[in-house]
């Protein structure tokens, strides 16, 4: 089997097809899932906590320089060693939004194959010649 026709052949399975889809769509979804969580959950957050921005909370590690480091951003510029507690409580966050959205979408799935493996199966048609055998049953039963 050539190559060119080996490689089509894996391609162009469903498999592959619904994978390719849902890593797309898990793009998106977390693209999403960013977005809610660094402009909707974590400001709402800090409002709680007295105003505090996650996305600057920091600890200098190294300054070598003695640079003012007001803000994460600047601290970066000037190549400061910092530890950048708010950018991994965010991460944190959006990891537990992502893992409890799939644990529903799983939790869904496994529930609906419940419901199918329930489902008594119907009892398949005898054969026709068995069908056949109990016409002629009857018909001798009548006469008789």
């Amino acid at each position: 089997m050539s190559f060119v026709k080996e490689f089509k052949e894996f391609a162009v399975k469903g498999n592959m097809v619904d994978m390719a889809v849902g890593i797309i769509i898990g793009g998106a979804f977390g693209t999403i899932v960013s977005s809610l969580v660094d402009d909707i959950f974590m400001p709402l957050i800090g409002l709680v906590l007295g105003g505090v921005d996650f996305s600057n909370l920091f600890i200098v590690l190294s300054n070598p320089e003695g640079v003012a480091v007001p803000s994460l951003a600047v601290a970066q510029a000037a190549g400061v060693a910092t530890l950048n507690i708010g950018l991994f409580i965010n991460a944190l966050v959006k990891f537990v939004i992502v893992a409890l959205a799939l644990f529903m979408m799983v939790k869904g799935i496994n529930m609906l194959r419940r419901e199918e493996e329930k489902k008594p199966e119907e009892p398949a048609a005898p054969p026709r010649e068995v069908v056949l055998l109990g016409e002629i049953r009857d018909i001798l039963k009548a006469k008789g």
